[in-house]
């Protein structure tokens, strides 16, 4: 693994040092699955820049800078007076141990090699990257072979006049991964905010531009003091146009926001975007304190909140806490970057769920104007209000609200027993028989020859094509496979951990003995394509996860309390940016609601005469009750809303604008667990409220209380 820089081999450093990203990320399956130990088998030895260790014959990862692939002279040439390196290869270094060994002899050693090259908009023909590469499929071509391929990814695959790259086999533009949350959303100020902002008649770059870095630091605030809440840093990143109005708006920065006292970092580029040391003076030891305060800037332990740049800072620079962006560049010629790369720096999510992330994005008129152009990718940029009374952009945080002094956090608690779940399931699927899989037999049908050729997999839920299977003339597809995938298929759909062994001879028996009007033999070609048809496949699933639910699933009858669950110790959640309201009743800063229904019943209850407290229930809150779903399997069920009236009855609320078909399992589950609560936390009274939108929609007078609702909707 080679990279460009210092600061892309840093970065990689903290991923592959030790081989840590493979055993953080879920990359190897655990000991056991399929049967192989594949954490005992995976062996591998990470060799940093010179610091080599054993090199084996196998399971190597040599990680290090271009510098010490590429040897200091040019690539030998048919052109060179002497020959003998072009035909021979160069002298290898003796010893693999030796500070100056070139670790591309040990690359060109290598009998099969695949090139995988990343940000490849930077590999031309004129450049040492394409040399190199060159060079290692010459010196394979020496032994009779050559590359195997070579593969180009980049986030960019355009020239600067943004024409495609020839050679793009597939593009996934912007547009997409902002649809898909695959990055933040970039907002803009709207036409009546970029009004407001003047270009002041100054010698002095900060005070031309004090109104853009006014707005710039007041977006970033904003976010700051929210995101704070949820344990996330917010970063500010200004780009200038030269070093010395670099500087000039860091010490601006510092000067007028005291928050920004000492947090500023600035940091000169070169052309390229590389962290430019000539024009810093500083020495080694210096630089690589910089280089190292500019990769860590997202962490707490970091001083710096805002970063002050000439240019974005080149591939590498992985921070992903930059919620807001001001360019002051002119851009007034030709760009030799594009609009996703400005805004590539500010681009990274920093939190890994569904919540929408959004980064602000102020600036020159011509600033804007260069950043949307990502219009011409069909990126529908957002627009909104910015400034003093302006809401804040990106997630919002529901936490406890122990900043209001008003509140009684003792009064506004709840506390819900944890009660042992009654619907489990039993892994006795050595019981399933002949007898208990009673399905609708289908017909077999007779398929050509060619028709034969290709078996499709589809997935039961999605109709997705999960694989195909080609046959060949040398025979059928190996029919194992085949039952195994359904055995894998039902087994994960059921969320059943262990027992494939056997469920898969039950798989196979009922295919070839119930499924079908005959017995049928699993080797026969046919067999197989008839398995591949979507009314066959939905009889199998169907039958199977029928009698194993049946089978395995079971009421117990009875419960226990097991612990309690106090909303009080709820830890802050990050929530997509919606409608909310402040409610005095409400132990959380904010209640929201999943839709305006549900929001409009937080404000009855904030207003309701019988109502001493309650909260919006969400997995944060870690109350949840498992049913049985119509398709027969456990699920786990989150109420709305949890109430506490003025005589001491907790009510667990559900509002229902559209039902769909598990409702009616959910509410009687509900039911059920309320009756057990009261049972088992006894004096303590529960009791469920199920109200329908269109229902309270039909009232002609307001409901006054939470009595009253129970006495209308029941």
């Amino acid at each position: 693994m080679v990279a460009p820089n210092i600061i892309v081999l840093d970065r990689l450093l903290v991923d592959f040092e030790g081989a840590r990203i493979f055993y953080s990320d879920p990359l190897i399956p655990p000991n056991g699955y399929e049967g192989r130990s594949w954490t005992d088998d995976f062996q591998i030895t990470v060799h940093v820049q010179d610091q080599l260790g054993h090199v084996g014959e196998s399971g190597n990862l040599f990680l290090t800078n271009i510098h010490r692939v590429r040897s200091g002279e040019k690539a030998a040439s048919a052109d060179d007076e002497d020959l003998t390196d072009f035909f021979l290869g160069r002298k290898p270094v003796s010893k693999t141990n030796d500070s100056t060994v070139d670790l591309g002899v040990i690359v060109r050693t290598v009998p099969d090699l695949l090139v995988l090259n990343d940000e490849a908009h930077h590999v031309r023909r004129d450049t040492d990257w394409w040399k190199q590469i060159e060079d290692l499929h010459r010196g394979l071509q020496r032994k009779g072979g050559g590359l195997a391929a070579q593969f180009d990814l980049t986030a960019t695959p355009r020239h600067s006049n943004r024409a495609i790259f020839v050679q793009t086999i597939s593009d996934y533009p912007l547009v997409e991964a902002i649809a898909q949350g695959v990055v933040k959303t970039p907002v803009l100020p709207d036409p009546a905010s970029r009004a407001r902002l003047r270009v002041q008649q100054s010698d002095i770059f900060s005070e031309r531009y004090r109104d853009h870095l006014d707005l710039g630091v007041r977006e970033w605030r904003r976010t700051y003091d929210e995101l704070e809440r949820a344990g996330k840093k917010s970063v500010l990143f200004v780009m200038t146009d030269n070093t010395a109005n670099c500087d000039e708006v860091g010490a601006y920065l510092e000067a007028h926001y005291p928050e920004l006292k000492g947090a500023v970092l600035v940091i000169h580029t070169k052309a390229n975007g590389e962290i430019s040391e000539a024009s810093t003076g500083k020495n080694k030891a210096e630089l690589e304190v910089l280089r190292r305060e500019s990769r860590e800037i997202d962490g707490w332990e970091s001083p710096y909140k805002a970063v002050v740049s000439v240019m974005v800072l080149r591939e590498g620079w992985d921070v992903k806490n930059v919620t807001t962006i001001v360019g002051l560049r002119p851009y007034a010629a030709p760009a030799a970057i594009l609009p996703e790369q400005t805004l590539g720096r500010g681009l990274r999510r920093m939190f890994g769920s569904e919540v929408k992330e959004q980064v602000s994005v102020v600036g020159t008129d011509a600033f804007l104007a260069f950043v949307e152009e990502i219009r011409n990718e069909g990126v529908e940029l957002e627009q909104r209000p910015m400034g003093a009374g302006s809401p804040a952009s990106g997630p919002m945080v529901i936490e406890i609200d122990r900043s209001d002094p008003e509140k009684d956090m003792d009064a506004l608690d709840i506390a819900l027993p944890k009660l042992k779940a009654r619907i489990e399931r039993g892994y006795n699927l050595a019981d399933l028989e002949a007898e208990h899989l009673k399905g609708a037999r289908q017909p077999l049908r007779e398929f050509t020859e060619a028709e034969q050729r290709q078996i499709v997999f589809r997935d039961i839920n999605t109709g997705e094509v999960s694989h195909t299977t080609d046959l060949d003339s040398a025979g059928p597809g190996d029919w194992r496979n085949v039952v195994g995938w359904f055995t894998r298929t039902i087994m994960a759909d059921l969320r059943l951990v262990g027992g494939f062994d056997i469920l898969f001879g039950k798989v196979k028996g009922f295919i070839e003995n119930g499924l079908f009007e005959r017995p049928v033999a699993l080797d026969d070609p046919n067999v197989l394509r008839n398995l591949s048809e979507a009314d066959v496949t939905k009889v199998l699933f169907d039958t199977m996860k029928g009698a194993i639910n049946r089978l395995t699933i079971s009421d117990s009858g009875t419960t226990a309390i097991q612990d309690h669950i106090k909303v009080s110790a709820t830890r802050p959640a990050v929530v997509k940016n919606q409608p909310y309201i402040e409610a005095r009743r409400s132990i959380f800063n904010r209640v929201v609601g999943d839709s305006g229904f549900e929001l409009a019943f937080a404000e009855f209850l904030e207003a309701a005469d019988d109502v001493q407290a309650f909260y919006k229930n969400s997995e944060a809150t870690g109350f949840r009750i498992e049913y049985q779903s119509a398709n027969g399997g456990i699920r786990n069920y989150y109420p709305d809303f949890v109430i506490r009236d003025t005589a001491g009855v907790i009510w667990i609320a559900e509002t229902k604008g559209r039902e769909d078909i598990e409702d009616a399992r959910k509410i009687a589950r509900l039911k059920q667990w309320c009756c057990d609560a009261t049972a088992q936390d006894s004096p303590c009274q529960y009791r469920q409220l199920y109200v329908r939108e269109e229902d309270w929609e039909k009232l002609l007078n307001p409901v006054r209380s939470v009595g009253e609702a129970a006495t209308l909707f029941g």
